[in-house]
């Protein structure tokens, strides 16, 4: 399972850099169309060779289909467009509020509670991703658009809600199911954009459509299906705040693709986003010891958490 993390937060880190190099070429709402109708191809052809397939129920078509529209659909669109007018750390800064509402939102809504380890995690690579934001805002001279802050505004509470009604929804369905379902109507819900996408086919430069089309086979294809894989044997709040290792990787990526050296201020926030996720996985004595001694075990101790004694099986941290 830790591959499949380090496939998705690689595949995702990279979509920053490739998508702003693709955004003078192709606008947000036709670089989603294309990059997700790419993805859907990739993840139909996988479909057609995997077994096990489910009917969903009605309550599970629901879920998929918010789960599209919110993650695949909305995120991908308001992200594009922030990048037109903010940096990505600052985007990235904005964004990662997602991680936060994953938690809280798991927390209410999936009975995932909050540990303490998580929540000292998430506040600290919080910290960590504004610092890169700060950094990378300072060295712009284009300053902060209220536009793009807006939509990156809303690509989190997308990236929230996706994550949110997709966990159900793969306790029963497989993961790659609902990822290829989840593509298809995030493509679907893209298609006012088909004039915007064939008129830029016609003009953008080789070098954005090759941008375009690794979009849709790597972060879309690739990177989702990991993290569903990922996401069906990990609490979401647990597995939301491993994103926060994405920042820091996009910087190394920018490095190493762009010549672009961080500021220091962007290197210590990169270092304390990965110390969070490292906490962010830690787990207290109790719940350790309640998975140890499984479903007949005593009750904790005084000291003990009550959230992770009471929490069921599938929610503890593998």
């Amino acid at each position: 399972m830790l591959v499949a993390i380090l496939v998705t937060l690689l595949a995702w880190a990279s979509a920053f850099v490739v998508i702003r190099g693709v955004a003078p070429h192709i606008p947000g709402g036709a670089l989603a169309l294309g990059r997700l109708a790419i993805g859907t191809v990739a993840l139909g052809a996988t479909a057609l060779v995997q077994r096990g397939w489910l009917r969903p129920t009605g309550r599970e078509w629901i879920q998929i289909v918010v789960y599209g529209v919110a993650w695949f659909g909305a995120y991908n669109v308001a992200l594009n467009l922030a990048e037109h007018s903010l940096d990505a750390g600052t985007t990235s800064m904005i964004v990662n509020i997602g991680p936060i509402l994953i938690a809280l939102g798991a927390g209410a809504f999936l009975g995932e509670g909050i540990p303490k380890w998580l929540a000292i995690g998430a506040g600290l690579s919080f910290l960590g991703v504004v610092l890169i934001g700060l950094a990378t805002s300072l060295g712009s001279a284009r300053g902060i658009d209220p536009i793009g802050v807006i939509w990156s505004l809303v690509a989190a509470v997308a990236y929230a809600i996706g994550v949110l009604v997709q966990k159900p929804a793969i306790r029963r369905l497989p993961a790659g199911q609902v990822t290829f379902l989840g593509c298809a109507i995030g493509t679907l819900s893209c298609l006012p954009f088909l004039g915007q996408l064939v008129s830029s086919l016609a003009a953008a430069p080789v070098p954005s459509l090759l941008g375009m089309v690794y979009l849709g086979l790597v972060p879309t294809a690739i990177g989702f299906s990991t993290w569903a894989y990922a996401l069906q044997r990990t609490p979401a709040g647990r597995l939301s705040i491993s994103t926060y290792a994405v920042p820091p990787l996009a910087i190394v990526l920018a490095l190493i693709f762009f010549g672009e050296i961080p500021a220091p201020l962007a290197i210590a926030g990169g270092v304390i986003c990965l110390a969070g996720v490292a906490i962010s996985r830690r787990r207290s004595r109790a719940r350790v010891a309640v998975a140890a001694s499984g479903p007949a075990g005593g009750s904790a101790s005084a000291s003990g958490d009550a959230t992770a004694v009471t929490a069921p099986p599938e929610n503890l941290p593998e």
